[in-house]
């Protein structure tokens, strides 16, 4: 009769166990096919992953088009945030580059905007942060690097070698500061993506947590991680943004580094 008894609570505890809600603070970066596509045996489905690089997208056109359509002496909202975020890149670029860097202006403004709302938008509640898939910051990590080495042998041909050899080095010292130079310049696009990709994975985990004990803990006890989880959004917001300025930033050195090769 005992043992049946605790068979029987047994059981309970472990029916009680399989309702009660799983803590999985990584399923906010689960990549899910919404809408299956194969192209020549290619997987080329739509996910919630491309679905919200095309809302960011949408939402940096957006902020463009409308700040910008009819622009006022007195700006309004739109209007300044629009010429705001143009005026921030462009002393980012004047700074870093100088004036001959503003030909290169349109590609790291739309690289600003994209990393920019690509990292809140996943603040949203049920959304999915691109930037925290790994092959998104690679990619474009890996364009920026591919990007400045070919201007860099455009500008200097032959000569960009010389990159690799830093100035008045004695001769004897070659063989051990030129590989670490070239490991150095190889570990750029590495750097790059996992700064973004790591950054955004740990805060959106812990947010993720915060949001799990909120959700379960009684009332009296949820006001505490509910607290949290409001300032660390706000902390999250501002970390999105000093991240999308660090890629923008190192990309305008890499690009003045194959400019002047320094």
């Amino acid at each position: 009769m005992t043992m049946l008894i605790a068979n029987a609570l047994a059981a309970g505890a472990a029916e009680a166990a399989e309702a009660a809600p799983k803590m999985d603070p990584l399923h906010h970066f689960q990549v899910i096919k919404v809408i299956p596509i194969s192209l020549f045996g290619i997987d080329v489905s739509i996910s919630n992953s491309v679905i919200w690089i095309w809302i960011a997208l949408g939402i940096a056109l957006g902020l463009l088009r409308y700040g910008l359509r009819a622009p006022q002496l007195v700006p309004g909202r739109m209007q300044s945030m629009a010429e705001a975020s143009l005026l921030f890149v462009r002393g980012i670029i004047n700074d870093t580059i100088g004036k001959e860097g503003q030909k290169f202006f349109p590609l790291i403004f739309s690289l600003f905007l994209f990393v920019l709302f690509c990292n809140v938008t996943g603040l949203i509640p049920g959304s999915f942060t691109p930037t925290s898939q790994l092959v998104v910051t690679g990619t474009f990590a890996v364009g920026v690097f591919i990007f400045s080495t070919g201007l860099g042998f455009y500008k200097h041909g032959t000569h960009y070698f010389k990159f690799f050899v830093p100035g008045g080095l004695p001769v004897l010292l070659l063989p051990l500061m030129v590989p670490i130079e070239i490991i150095s310049y190889l570990a750029r696009p590495v750097s790059l993506s996992v700064r973004l990709f790591a950054n955004m994975t740990a805060g959106h985990t812990v947010l993720g947590v915060l949001f799990f004990f909120t959700a379960t803990l009684p009332w009296f006890g949820a006001w505490l991680p509910f607290g949290f989880s409001v300032v660390f959004t706000a902390v999250e917001g501002f970390i999105g943004f000093i991240q999308a300025y660090i890629f923008t930033i190192l990309t305008c050195v890499y690009i003045n580094d194959a400019l002047h090769m320094h």
